[in-house]
This record gives C-alpha cells, structure tokens and sequence, in this order.
C-alpha cells in the first residue's frame, strides 16, 4: 500500500527518452485497439501493434487537476491536498515540495517540457517551470474555463490565458490550431535534443468540451466532430512515432499514450465512449477510472503484446525511474514499478495488492483487488435517465443516484451490474482489511476516518 521508496531503483541497460501523451476526457473505447468503431486511429492502433497495451489501466481519480497530480508525482492526489478540477479563482497548485516525473528526469540530465494543459495551479509558483519542465507552452487550466463556456453565467471565466514558459503572451487563444502546434512544439522538441536525453509530456486539451479541430480536419472522418478531433490527435501521434524512427531513437525512446479519466458523456456527440464498462468521467466506476494505455519501445517492449494486469498511473513515476535509472523521492510515494509488466516478462503481475478510489475531498469509494471491485456506499452523477446534450451543449446529469455497498467480480462481470456481496464473505473480509489500512493513511469523509499520511498542496495568500 504506502511504500517509502529511497533509492530502491535497479539499473537499466538503457537510459530512455520519454514521451509521455495524456489525452483530456477519452473515454477506454475511443481508440480502435480497445474496439471503438465511431473514430478512427489507425496509428495508436499500429502503435499498439508495435508494443504493449494494457486492458486494465486505471486513473487514481475521474477528474481533471487529481489525475494529472497522481500521474506526475505517483501519489494518490489526496495525499497532496489536491482534489478535483482546480479553478481560474483557486489558490492552490502543487506543493513546491514535490517530486514531479520532470524534476526526477532532471536528476539524470534529461531536458524537459510540456505542451498543452498543465492544471496543477495557475499561480506562479505553480506553472511547470518551477516544477522541472524547461519549458512549457500551453494552458493553465482546462478549455472550458473561459468566457465563452455553454453553461457558466456571464463573468464566472476570466479570459483563457496562454503562456510560454512563465508568462502569459495572450488570452482566449484559437483552439483549432491546439492539437497540430502543440504536436509541432513536441517533434521540434525531440529534434533539437535528440543527441540528448529527454522527456516531453504532451497533455492535449483535447477531447475536453469544447472540441476544436484544424480546418484540415474538419469533416474529414464522416462521422462527426469528436471523431474528426481524435482523428487529428492520432495523426499527430503518427507524426511523432515517425519523428522517432527517422532520427533513430525508436531502441532509445519510452513512448506511453493514455488519458485523464472517461468521458464527458452529458456532451452527447461531443463526448467519447466507455464500451462496456459503467458509468464515465467524475465516477469510480469503471467508466471513469479505466482508460486506454499503449506504450512503445522497440526492442525493450515486446510487440502486439496484450496485458490485463491492474496498473494505475501512480505506477508510471517509479517505472520510468526505474528505466532511466533515478533514485526515488525521500518521502513516501503510493506507486510502485511495473517494469516487470510493461516488458512482458514471464509471470509479470501487477505491482500492488489493491487499487483505490477517492473521490471529491476525501471520499474512499471503491477498491480494486485482482478481478474484484468494492464500493462502499457513496452517491454519483448519472445520465442513465436523463438525455444527453448534443452540439456542445450538455444534458443535465441526475446527482441524486446511490449505490449500496457492493461488490463486482470485473472478469465476469465487467460492466459492474451484478452485485455479489452476500456470496462473498472471506473477500469481503480482505478488502475490508485493505480499505482499514487506507483509512489509516488517508483518511475518508465517508466513514469520519481521520488521515495521518497527507500533505499539504501549495498556497498562495492574497
């Protein structure tokens, strides 16, 4: 569970370069290697070809700011104070204190950016670059956090900035040219450090409302504008795998694509797909946690190899320590290397005993234990009932839906509709022991449990 890993790193024969793609909003069956048939992705899908796709990656939170802090620190975002989807009014960012994946690759020479959405705090000591990036050029926030949103009131956004490294050089910027430029600053990164180490996380804005694609792109799948939207991003993702080849980096270069959490489904249209799993984003149901995840590296990853092994985003920050050879933090991370599984090594399992799901402030939900999935009795947004919007504009979800406590065997029933609790009393018993020790470390409003193991996000007084 908790681990204190200092220095617990093995050595790598090879020391890679690392590009790390984080989409907004794409739902698990958005891509055609998961089985998605409304888009079309034919390079992920020979991306996938060409290394390891993971059935069962999950996100540690269904929500913008959270996943993005487990992702770049490898620690449930509870434990730094952060939680949902911070705001352009909000005080708060990343605790100067932590460790992101950039200041890690620092530690071993690695040159360093971002382009695209950063959301961990839009104050200045929050911006990327005072996090390890050497450069950043992007959003602070999500897209939607402007003036032109469908359902804020007039003046609840301030004018959408753009910034380059530490300054703001425009406001409310045209989002159809965010997927092509922010793919170009990527492949112009790779070439002028290519003779050098490096790491460039790439998290699109998109496919967060609202959607924006370039003129090139528009209309040209057929069938319709979430699809003419991945369908740009997957070019772009070609355009950098082929960047790679042509240099000849593709034997010393860790490419990873996955995202954020699931979909915005009260979009309607303008919103991606979960396949068969329930619910989607701002839920603990499957829906909302597992996502899609395929990573690259030829000769280290093995090709058209499939795993269904449980790995979560917490995971990736010591996995790539481990492969470019860094010592860990000093204090206490949640993830731990999945080398083993991304390498496809005989008998390779996943990394921890059990997953687990907060939500909101510090609401423990669900726990994920082998093929079964706990939730303890929580409420959640649903559009089961409700109709979902369409062009841009979104339905109305039903908050006042309830689950009971309820258990779900995921092989058999991986749409988590058959609640088999009763049956199932020694797995209870487990996960319960699992869900005590958590309460320990972090706490959970839902049971008036008090934390010990939190630390504190960054703020900054008026």
């Amino acid at each position: 569970m908790l681990l204190s890993l200092i220095g617990c790193t093995t050595k790598q024969a090879k020391s890679p370069n690392v590009i790390l793609i984080f989409m907004d909003d794409m739902g698990y069956a958005d891509v055609g290697f998961n089985g998605g048939t409304h888009v079309v992705t034919p390079r992920l899908d020979e991306m996938a070809k060409e290394g390891i796709v993971l059935t069962d990656f999950y996100v540690a939170q269904p929500v913008c700011s959270a996943s993005r802090a487990a992702l770049l620190t490898g620690c449930y975002p509870n434990r730094l104070g952060i939680s949902g989807a911070l705001g352009p009014h909000g005080k708060i960012g990343l605790n100067q204190d932590e460790i992101t994946l950039a200041e890690l690759c620092k530690t071993k020479g690695y040159a360093t950016a971002i382009f695209g959405k950063w959301h961990l705090g839009h104050l200045d000591p929050f911006l990327p670059t005072k996090h390890g990036f050497d450069t950043f050029e992007g959003i602070p926030y999500s897209n939607d956090m402007w003036p032109m949103h469908p359902e804020a009131p007039k003046g609840t956004y301030p004018p959408l900035p753009y910034f380059v490294d530490d300054q703001q050089v425009g406001s409310n910027p045209d989002q159809r040219f965010f997927t092509g430029d922010f793919t170009q600053r990527t492949i112009d990164f790779i070439k002028e450090h290519k003779d050098e180490p490096f790491f460039v996380y790439l998290p699109h804005p998109m496919v967060h409302v609202p959607l924006f694609c370039s003129e090139e792109w528009d209309g040209r799948t057929g069938l319709g504008l979430y699809a003419d939207v991945v369908g740009e991003v997957d070019e772009g993702v070609g355009r950098i795998v082929d960047t790679v080849d042509e240099l000849g980096l593709a034997e010393d270069t860790l490419i990873i694509f996955t995202s954020d959490n699931g979909p915005w489904i009260s979009y309607g249209d303008h919103a991606g797909q979960t396949g068969i799993f329930r619910e989607a984003k701002g839920t603990t149901f499957e829906g909302g946690v597992r996502v899609p995840f395929v990573a690259r590296w030829k000769g280290t990853i093995p090709e058209g190899f499939v795993s269904n092994e449980q790995i979560m985003t917490i995971d990736l920050f010591p996995t790539i320590a481990d492969f470019i050879g860094a010592d860990l933090p000093n204090h206490s991370i949640d993830g731990q290397s999945a080398v083993a599984v991304l390498e496809g090594r005989d008998g390779a399992k996943s990394p921890q005993d059990a997953y687990y799901f907060y939500y909101r402030k510090n609401d423990l939900e669900a726990i994920r234990w082998g093929d079964w999935k706990l939730h303890f009795p929580h409420s959640y947004r649903s559009m089961r009932e409700n109709p979902v919007g369409s062009g841009g504009v979104p339905g109305k979800y039903d908050y006042s839906v309830k689950t009971g406590l309820a258990l779900y065997n995921l092989k058999d029933d991986p749409s988590e509709s058959i609640n088999v609790v009763d049956e199932n009393p020694e797995v209870m018993k487990q996960m319960e022991s699992f869900a005590k020790g958590m309460r320990t470390d972090l706490g959970d409003r839902l049971t008036n449990s008090q934390q010990s193991g939190q630390r504190s996000a960054g703020i900054v007084e008026d």
